[in-house]
């Protein structure tokens, strides 16, 4: 009978044998440093692959086969990923990639999260380090954005998430803690308030909680893309004397569509003045307050009450790292502790730690976000992040100038921060709207820059948003040149 040698020299019988540890750990190191070499070769040669390709047919059927019974060795799986899931990513690495707001990454923090994977920690709760590494993580966002000592946070999936446990945060201050129990009732109306060019996820927000997307008022937004704020007041009373409960008012710190953002200080004050939560979302520029160049665009986003950011966007921090930070965690520990018996504290012991994030949120088995994020502040520094940013943003400009200089294409929209709106009109701006989303498919096939399609007033966009670090001015003007070269070419549907 076939047997495997274990690491004590033990002859044991396979059918015996449950460890899923290699029995030649040897072999396993060559192979993972093989495997770690094949990224830094692809990260290290990024601007020379396209942005993006389609994967053909034959690579697809890989991903068609039937469910593997048998193992197979491990460096035939790596090969399959190699050649099969590595040329075909996403492309959101690439220099050349302004399609949607995706941060880059870096080598540090796809380090981060290969050793927290190795160490497999459940942040749900418990006295071990890791959860020490995550209290560090929310004792530096309270500094970042000068929040008070009372001030909590928590790692969640993404802004969606963070938004969503704000929602439920903002409603049990209103109510009250028995809600939970009791839900809203038909007497109960409440009602919010947001920009009209607030992120999908906030209605689907209030969907979840049970609220409903018809009680967030879409308020309208001024020529630079902010929230009005005189009609959202007017919005507030018109309500309150209808018998409705205002309960929450949401700024944006970077609207998606062109990274406009709301007078926050405006936005705090009509929060005090009507006893409303006071939430940002911030998924899309609110780090960019470590920029000396940029904070000031951020004028107000310490006095909100909550805040919904990503690590995984401006931080450069790997997917997934979003963060709610909330101005008292106590709000946090009114909307989400319970007892359970599985969940017993002790006062010393692996059952001990005064901070436990599942009495903080949703989620009682949480992976370790916290690693990677702290790596990569620790390696770069806030002040190399925020050069980052700062960067960024004057690519964005330097698009904006480029765009105005020609007589082919239109600027669409004020350029805030990093996110850039144009359109291609042709030399007499007689060419249909409509021939802008071609032209994004095109330089999608193309692969060399990749922006995105939005509708900016019911008429297609190119949309570019600038969010990697490797991104640079050469970047910026192939996307002006291919724009520009298969705009004026007469294959494209011109209608």
């Amino acid at each position: 009978m076939f047997s495997l040698q274990e690491a004590g020299g033990a002859a044991v019988d396979r059918h015996e044998r449950t460890s899923l540890d290699p029995d030649d750990w040897q072999a396993l190191r060559n192979q993972g440093h093989r495997m770690l070499d094949d990224m830094f070769d692809h990260l290290q040669a990024l601007a020379t692959k396209p942005v993006w390709q389609p994967a053909p047919s034959s690579v697809r059927a890989e991903f068609d086969m039937p469910l593997p019974v048998e193992g197979s060795d491990l460096a035939d799986v790596h090969a399959i990923f190699r050649d099969n899931i590595l040329p075909y990513g996403s492309g959101n690495i690439h220099p050349g990639f302004m399609g949607w707001v995706q941060g880059g990454s870096t080598v540090t923090g796809m380090l981060a999260e290969m050793l927290a994977g190795g160490l497999n920690a459940n942040l749900g709760g418990r006295d071990h380090m890791p959860i020490e590494v995550e209290r560090q993580i929310i004792r530096w966002t309270r500094e970042i954005f000068s929040f008070p000592e009372t001030a909590g946070g928590i790692f969640l999936t993404g802004a969606s998430q963070a938004n969503f446990v704000a929602v439920q945060i903002a409603r049990c201050r209103k109510l009250g803690r028995d809600v939970r129990a009791t839900g809203l009732s038909d007497e109960t109306r409440l009602v919010a308030y947001a920009s009209s060019e607030v992120h999908g996820c906030i209605p689907r927000a209030f969907e979840m909680a049970g609220i409903g997307s018809n009680q967030l008022r879409r308020v309208a937004v001024n020529e630079f893309g902010q929230i009005d704020v005189d009609a959202l007041e007017r919005a507030i009373l018109r309500d309150r004397q209808e018998g409705l409960v205002p309960f929450l008012v949401i700024g944006s710190a970077g609207t998606v569509n062109t990274g406009a953002v709301d007078d926050l200080a405006g936005l705090r004050h009509i929060a005090h003045s009507y006893d409303l939560h006071f939430h940002i979302d911030g998924a899309l520029g609110a780090l960019g307050v470590l920029s000396p160049g940029l904070a000031h665009l951020f004028a107000g986003i310490d006095s909100c009450d909550s805040l919904a950011f990503d690590f995984h966007k401006w931080g450069q921090v790997p997917y997934d790292a979003g963060f709610l930070l909330v101005r008292d965690s106590e709000w946090q520990r009114q909307t989400f502790a319970s007892d359970a018996a599985y969940l017993s504290r002790a006062a010393t012991g692996l059952a001990g730690g005064d901070w436990w994030p599942c009495d903080y949120g949703p989620d009682l088995s949480r992976g370790f976000r916290a690693l990677k994020t702290w790596f990569t502040l620790k390696t770069y520094g806030v002040k190399a992040l925020g050069e980052a940013m700062s960067a960024n943003c004057r690519l964005a400009r330097r698009l904006a100038e480029r765009i105005e200089q020609e007589s082919a294409l239109k600027l669409l929209a004020p350029v805030a921060l990093n996110i850039v709106c144009f359109a291609y009109v042709g030399m007499d701006g007689s060419i249909p709207a409509s021939i802008n989303a071609h032209i994004v498919e095109r330089l999608h096939a193309e692969g060399r820059v990749a922006p995105s399609l939005t509708h900016l007033n019911g008429q297609p966009a190119i949309r570019a948003a600038i969010v990697n670090h490797r991104t640079r001015e050469a970047d910026i003007d192939q996307l002006v040149l291919s724009v520009l070269t298969i705009g004026s070419r007469q294959d494209l549907p011109q209608c």
